[in-house]
């Protein structure tokens, strides 16, 4: 019944939007690194203020993201992604507020994408903000163990990402914030929503009069606000909701 009510919703909807966390991206064989087994439950993360600040910080963060770097560059979109990419060419989603640095949404063929935490498919120079693409980048780190610096200006270089004790982009915050309060449904799928400030987005869209609906394997702390909560598959769901459209 869920299901049918919330093809429903969507259907009706004058101005829906998509949350994603990592949960839709672990169907295309990304891991979710805050899980058992994930990057984090083996290293350390490395703060933002630790890699400006030191050249071992520096070389340890160099190390995680090339040893993660051949998970992103062989995945590929899902069914999540391409229902999502074929609900706003239809008009249905206004677009995608995504925790993910992934860009499968970018991908799968969504145009509307609000990347809160940046995104891994770009390198850039925290001196002159020129942009790289990242394999030719963790190739040679890979061959050297050296940390690269910026060819344009000899700055440093990191993931397009925000890193821990980093702020989120303020334009793109905002901006999910408008979707977010102008909104009169809001899909948050894959998340576990408690991780700050996106996690207050759901909580807002119910405070302006949105219907919650969220998707994910396991229950969230905003279960109970929600209007549905359905725990399956991302993709599996969204083929479902799609086919009763």
């Amino acid at each position: 019944m869920d299901v049918q009510q919330v093809a429903g919703w969507l259907g009706r909807a004058e101005s829906a939007v998509a949350f994603t966390g990592a949960g839709i991206s672990t169907e295309s064989g990304i891991p979710d690194f805050r899980s058992p087994g994930g990057i984090w439950s083996k290293s350390q993360p490395v703060m933002f203020q630790d890699f400006l600040a030191s050249a071992d910080a520096r070389l340890e963060y160099w190390r995680q993201k090339s040893a993660a770097h051949r998970d992103f560059a062989d995945a590929e979109p899902n069914d999540g992604h391409r229902i999502l990419a074929k609900w706003e060419s239809e008009g249905r989603l206004r677009g995608v507020i995504t925790q993910n640095i992934d860009g499968l949404h970018q991908a799968a063929g969504s145009r509307n994408v609000l990347e809160l935490h940046g995104t891994a498919r770009q390198i850039a120079c925290l001196g002159c903000d020129a942009r790289f693409e990242p394999g030719p980048l963790v190739a040679g780190f890979l061959e050297t163990n050296a940390v690269p610096e910026c060819p344009e200006c000899g700055g440093l270089l990191k993931h397009a990402t925000v890193s821990f004790g980093q702020s989120l982009p303020p334009e793109v915050l905002d901006e999910a914030v408008e979707w977010t309060r102008a909104c009169d449904l809001f899909l948050a799928m894959g998340s576990s929503l408690v991780v700050e400030p996106a996690a207050s987005l759901p909580r807002f869209a119910c405070q302006h009069g949105a219907k919650l609906v969220i998707i994910n394997r396991d229950p969230t702390g905003q279960d109970e606000a929600a209007d549905a909560a359905l725990h399956a598959g991302i993709g599996e769901m969204l083929v479902a909701i799609d086919e009763l459209i």
